[in-house]
C-alpha cells in the first residue's frame, strides 16, 4: 500500500496541534517554536504533493480511501486535481508566515490585565485550522467535506473571539464585547450555511444513495443518475448558499469587516487568505461538477450578486477610516473577480480565478501582516493617526506599497495576471459584465493609494516620529511574499501549468466550451 501522503499532509499539523497545546505553561517560547517547526514541515509535504503531481495524469491522484461510516455509504476519501494541490501548497506556505507574525501576538497581558492569553493555545489553534482546510481541499467525499468545513469554524470562532487586536481606541473592555460579537457573527453566518448545506447533503444521499464525489459525477455523466431538474436547483441551492457565506460573496459577507477588524493581522490573514478560499473552490469542485445543469441555470443571478461584491466592496474600501476593515472590504471586491471568473464558463474566467485565489492569498498576507506590523507600533487601526511614516520606517512603507500595488493588480505583479485573466473570460462570453466588472481595478487603485498617502507621506506625526522600521523576524515573514509577487507576476506559468488540466475538465463537466473569438474578414 502506497504511503497515505494526503492523510499525512493532514495529520501533521493536527497533530501538531495537540502536542503545542500540551506544552506546560510557563514554556511559551517552546511551544511558538514547536508550531513553527510543524508548519515547516507540513510545508515540506505538501512540496512532496507538489513535486508528485502530475498535471498530465488522473484527474484525482494521491488517493484514498478507506470504509468510515459503512451503514450510510460515507468513506474517508481523499484525493487533489490541480486546483486542490495550488490551494494545499498555498495554505501550507502561508501558515509559517502566520506563525512568525504572530510570534507575540498571545503573550501575557501586562500585569493587571482581567485576560490571560493561552500562548500554546493560540498557535494551536492556527496548526487546527491548517489541518481542517488541507482535508476540506482534498476531500473527494461529500460527507468528508461537510465535516471538515463545518469544524473548522470552531478554532476560527477562538481565534477571533480570544485573541483580539490590541490595538482598540476604546479599551478593553469594550474591545473584549466587540470582539465577542465579530467571532458570534461569524460563527452564526457560518452556521447557518452549513445547516442549510447539511440539508442538501442528506437530499444528495437520498437521490444518490452514496456521498462519493467521483461516483456521483461519474453516474452522471454515463446517464444511471437521474436528478430532476427542480431537486437539482434545490440542492444546488443548498451547496451554493454555504459556500457564498464563506467566500464570502455579497449579501452574505457582513461577518467579514467585523471579524478581521477583531482579530489579530496574523488571524486576519487566515481568514481572508486560507479559510475563505474554501469557499470558493468549492464552487468548482462540487457545484459545477454535481450540478452543472443547475449552475448553468444559476449564473445569470450569480454574474449580478459577483459585479455587486466588485463594486461594492471596493467603493466601501473607499470610504473606510479603519485600516483592517479597508483590507477586508478590498477582499470583498477581490472575491467578486473570483466568483465572476468561475462562472463565466470559460477556461481563462475558472483558470483566472483559480490563479487568483493563490494570488489573492499572498498579496493580503503581505498587505494585512505588514499592516499589523505597523499598527503593532502606533497601537491604532485608524488611518488618521499616521502620517510620514516613509521618511522613519522606509522599509515598512516599502513593502506596504508593493503590498497595496498587488492588490490593486498592477502590471508585474502576481494579481495582475489573474485579474487579467478573468476579465478576459468574462468578456467573451458576457460583454457588458466585464465592462462594469473593469470599475473595481479603479477604484482598486483609489483606495490603495489614497491609504498608502495618508499613512505614509506627507508630515511626519509626532507619535510616529520614533517608529522603528522592520525588525529581522518581520522581514523574513514580509520578503519571500514580495518575491513571490514579483515572480508569479511576471511568470505565472508553474501554477497555470498545474491549474487549467483540471480547469477543462471543469468546463467538460457543465458541457461548456470557450465562445469562439468573431473577428471580421479582412476586406
Amino acid at each position: 500500500m502506497s504511503f497515505p501522503l494526503l492523510t499525512a499532509t493532514a495529520a501533521l499539523p493536527a497533530l501538531g496541534a495537540v502536542a503545542t497545546a500540551a506544552v506546560p505553561a510557563a514554556q511559551r517560547t517552546a511551544a511558538k517554536w514547536l508550531a513553527l517547526v510543524v508548519s515547516l514541515a507540513t510545508l515540506a509535504l505538501a512540496a512532496v504533493v507538489l513535486v508528485r503531481f502530475d498535471p498530465d495524469g488522473a484527474r484525482y491522484q494521491l488517493t484514498e480511501s478507506h470504509p468510515w461510516i459503512a451503514d450510510f455509504g460515507v468513506r474517508y476519501e481523499v484525493g487533489v486535481d490541480g486546483i486542490a494541490v495550488a490551494l494545499i501548497a498555498l495554505t501550507a506556505l502561508l501558515i509559517p508566515f502566520i506563525v512568525l507574525a504572530g510570534w507575540h501576538d498571545a503573550d501575557p497581558l501586562e500585569t493587571g490585565s482581567r485576560r490571560w492569553r493561552p500562548t500554546q493555545g493560540f498557535f494551536a489553534l492556527i496548526l487546527a485550522v491548517e489541518a481542517m482546510v488541507i482535508v476540506s481541499f482534498a476531500a473527494t467525499d461529500v460527507f468528508v467535506f461537510y465535516i471538515f468545513f463545518e469544524a473548522m469554524l470552531i478554532p476560527m470562532y477562538f481565534l477571533i473571539g480570544g485573541f483580539g487586536d490590541r490595538a482598540h481606541e476604546h479599551g478593553e473592555e469594550t474591545a473584549a464585547t466587540q470582539r465577542s460579537y465579530a467571532a458570534v457573527k461569524f460563527l452564526l453566518y457560518n452556521l447557518v450555511g452549513g445547516l442549510i448545506m447539511l440539508a442538501a447533503v442528506i437530499g444528495l444521499y437520498v437521490v444518490a444513495g452514496n456521498f462519493s464525489l467521483q461516483e456521483i459525477a461519474e453516474a452522471r455523466a454515463n446517464g444511471s443518475l437521474h436528478m430532476a431538474t427542480s431537486t437539482e436547483r434545490w440542492l444546488f441551492l443548498g451547496f451554493f448558499f454555504a459556500f457564498a457565506v464563506k467566500a464570502p460573496l455579497w449579501p452574505l459577507h457582513t461577518w467579514l469587516p467585523n471579524a478581521m477588524q477583531e482579530s489579530t493581522a496574523p488571524v486576519a490573514v487566515l481568514i481572508t487568505a486560507v479559510v475563505d478560499k474554501v469557499g470558493t473552490f468549492a464552487m468548482l469542485r462540487f457545484c459545477l461538477q454535481l450540478f452543472p445543469e443547475a449552475s448553468k441555470w444559476a449564473t445569470p443571478v450569480i454574474l449580478v450578486l459577483a459585479l455587486i461584491s466588485i463594486v461594492y466592496g471596493a467603493l466601501l474600501a473607499v470610504g473606510q477610516r479603519d485600516i483592517k476593515r479597508l483590507v477586508a472590504y478590498a477582499s470583498i471586491s477581490h472575491f467578486g473577480f473570483i466568483v465572476l471568473g468561475i462562472f463565466a464558463m470559460t477556461s481563462q474566467g475558472q483558470s483566472g480565478a483559480t490563479l487568483y485565489m493563490v494570488n489573492h492569498g499572498i498579496s493580503t498576507a503581505a498587505l494585512m501582516l505588514v499592516a499589523g506590523f505597523l499598527i503593532s507600533r502606533r497601537g491604532s487601526r485608524l488611518i488618521a493617526d499616521y502620517g510620514g511614516v516613509q521618511k522613519v520606517a522606509p522599509v515598512l512603507a516599502g513593502t506596504f506599497l508593493i503590498g497595496g500595488l498587488a492588490t490593486l493588480s498592477l502590471p508585474g505583479l502576481a494579481p495582475f495576471v489573474s485579474e487579467f485573466l478573468v476579465l478576459v473570460g468574462t468578456f467573451t462570453r458576457y460583454p457588458a459584465v466585464g465592462i462594469i466588472a473593469t470599475f473595481g481595478i479603479v477604484l482598486a487603485a483609489l483606495y490603495t493609494l489614497v491609504l498608502y498617502q495618508r499613512t505614509m507621506t506627507g508630515p511626519v506625526k509626532p507619535e510616529v516620529s520614533a517608529m522603528p522600521d522592520l525588525r529581522a523576524r518581520e522581514l523574513v515573514v514580509v520578503a519571500p511574499l514580495i518575491v513571490l509577487l514579483i515572480f508569479l507576476g511576471v511568470y505565472p506559468k508553474p501554477v497555470t501549468d498545474i491549474v487549467n488540466p483540471a480547469v477543462k475538465q471543469t468546463m467538460s463537466d457543465v458541457q461548456k466550451k470557450d465562445p469562439k473569438p468573431e473577428v471580421e474578414a479582412a476586406k
